[in-house]
């Protein structure tokens, strides 16, 4: 198959296009300003194009000929995120998805994330609904881009595939890096209140992501993540205890 991996210069989206060319695809390494890893642009199987998601025009060369679409751009750790995730989350995957049903791409895989239905527990799992009404800017507007998906798709010859990613955890992956970096520092304090988090390996996540390429039949909505319940205080308690550190401060809700 004919792979375009939009996000293929970020951390993740790195990591998706590696395991895809490991797979024997053809890979397209969409980027914009990032540079692609070299361990990437090298391959035999890789190409890449640089595209700018703002401008729907640079699109229509990148899915030309693709079998496949996987999305997993974004913008993460800026300030005032209100004043750009409406159009990074919503907007920019817009554009994409427009593009790929013009261009006959048969399936679109979109990476989201659990928190669009809220806070969900052991007692009240996630439904895969998109009725959800979310607090966080970050998780209304890519409610809003699962709901364009889910509607606007099924209208052309594209499958949308929406994966709702958990916090992904394990080498290589800058956020989890950083919170090592931070709790061997005892610069990493978090709130009282008991939060449960969505956690998934970088290893299952990746083969979710794969296998959502490949598998026939499937479309809709899929929740990706460890069976495992724990909150982030217990999580990073633990991973400070494998590193020989003290745990996290806990800080007043303030």
């Amino acid at each position: 198959m004919t792979i375009l991996v939009v996000g293929a210069s970020g951390n993740l989206g790195s990591h998706i296009a590696h395991r895809l060319l490991q797979d024997g695809h053809r890979v397209r390494l969409g980027h914009h300003r990032s540079p692609i890893p070299d361990s990437l642009s090298e391959h035999k199987n890789a190409g890449y194009v640089r595209m700018d998601l703002a401008h729907p025009q640079t699109l229509k060369q990148a899915v030309s000929g693709t079998d496949t679409v996987v999305y997993a751009a974004g913008k993460l750790f800026a300030p005032n995120p209100e004043s750009f995730l409406p159009i990074t989350n919503t907007q920019y995957v817009r554009n994409i998805a427009d593009s790929a049903v013009a261009a006959g791409v048969r399936r679109m895989v979109f990476l989201s994330v659990p928190h669009v239905e809220e806070d969900t527990t052991p007692d009240r799992s996630g439904r895969g609904s998109l009725d959800a009404t979310p607090r966080s800017i970050h998780g209304r507007t890519r409610l809003e881009s699962e709901r364009y998906l889910l509607t606007r798709l099924p209208e052309g010859p594209t499958t949308a595939i929406v994966l709702r990613v958990g916090m992904v955890y394990g080498p290589d992956v800058k956020m989890f890096e950083i919170a090592r970096r931070l709790l061997r520092y005892r610069l990493l304090p978090i709130w009282r209140r008991p939060t449960w988090v969505h956690l998934i390996t970088l290893k299952d996540c990746i083969s979710a992501v794969a296998a959502a390429v490949v598998k026939p039949g499937i479309s809709g909505i899929y929740n990706v993540c460890d069976t495992q319940p724990v909150t982030i205080q217990e999580f990073l308690d633990k991973l400070a205890g494998v590193l020989g550190c003290a745990r996290p401060l806990r800080l007043p809700a303030p």
